[in-house]
């Protein structure tokens, strides 16, 4: 499998509202040296929608050319404009990304039929390996799975998909619609475990930012049979799965890695900086996994 157990979703650093290439180089260097399988940049965890397409294209290729080929670098390609995904994915293969992830198109609310049709034009378009990304809470439509299947039927380099609907019974029909290899990858935390336990792939994680070991180690664990270790690291790292959401991701995983001094915790807005509460009880959530003093 060309994508499969922990991929983090990339923060991406801001200083003085540019990227902060030291810091994001240095980021990507840890998570390779943690053991991390795979990485996305220009997610939603990168803020990719208040982006520049010059900064866009600059942060995937910033990715691609520090990873040198040590893990697959899976972009960030999408939009609710499909003129503009094909753009964005013709960019990401141009500066040799190994593939794409597209978000369903947010705000316009397609059908299910334009949702086909959507990522039909992209694959057409572009010969790449595509992965797919169901996040309705975010965009306002659910891409079902008979429309999975359908695409992933019709097109080669459709190859898999990033479920992050939160629910497991529309995971459990995913993987079933689909053909033998389709890919499945967990896009919360808390349901990576769960979904590969009933043939999910890995997990596209907000938490392997600061703990790309554990996520790499539970993984691990559960790729070579070792399903109670893996058990074990899930309910390790639970609580702090749930502190990268106190407030919309990616302001807390932000501010995490702003205090344990690894990049600034700056996000653009509409996105803003943590209430003085939050903030109070993330850094308890932090030092209690020995991660901030």
């Amino acid at each position: 499998m060309l994508f499969h157990g922990a991929i983090t979703a990339l923060v991406t650093p801001f200083r003085n509202n540019e990227i902060d290439e030291d810091a994001y180089r240095k980021l990507i260097d840890d998570q390779i040296a943690a053991g991390i399988h795979g990485l996305v940049p220009c997610g939603s965890t990168g803020e990719s929608a208040t982006m520049s397409h010059a900064e866009h294209e600059r942060a995937v290729a910033i990715c691609v050319d520090q990873v040198k080929g040590r893990v697959p670098v899976l972009a960030g390609s999408g939009s609710n404009n499909t003129a503009e995904a094909i753009a964005l994915t013709k960019s990401a293969k141009q500066a040799g990304a190994d593939g794409a992830l597209l978000i369903t198109p947010y705000y316009n609310k397609p059908t299910q039929e334009g949702l086909y049709q959507h990522y039909a034009a992209v694959a057409r378009a572009v010969d790449i390996p595509m992965v797919l990304y169901n996040v309705p809470g975010r965009t306002g439509c659910n891409m079902l799975p008979p429309v999975i299947a359908r695409l992933a039927r019709d097109f080669s380099n459709i190859i898999g998909v990033k479920e992050a609907t939160g629910n497991l019974a529309q995971g459990s029909e995913v993987i079933q619609a689909c053909p033998e290899g389709f890919l499945v990858l967990s896009g919360d935390d808390f349901t990576a475990l769960p979904l590969m336990s009933i043939g999910g792939a890995g997990v596209i994680s907000v938490s392997s930012n600061i703990i790309p070991d554990k996520v790499a180690a539970m993984c691990d664990a559960f790729e070579r049979g070792d399903m109670k270790e893996a058990v074990r690291i899930h309910y390790e790292c639970y609580a702090l799965h749930k502190a990268m959401f106190f407030e919309t991701n990616p302001v807390p995983v932000k501010q995490a890695l702003a205090m344990m001094g690894r990049m600034a915790g700056d996000v653009r807005l509409p996105l803003c900086a943590m209430s003085e509460a939050n903030e109070a009880k993330l850094r308890d959530v932090l030092r209690k996994y020995g991660l901030v003093k």
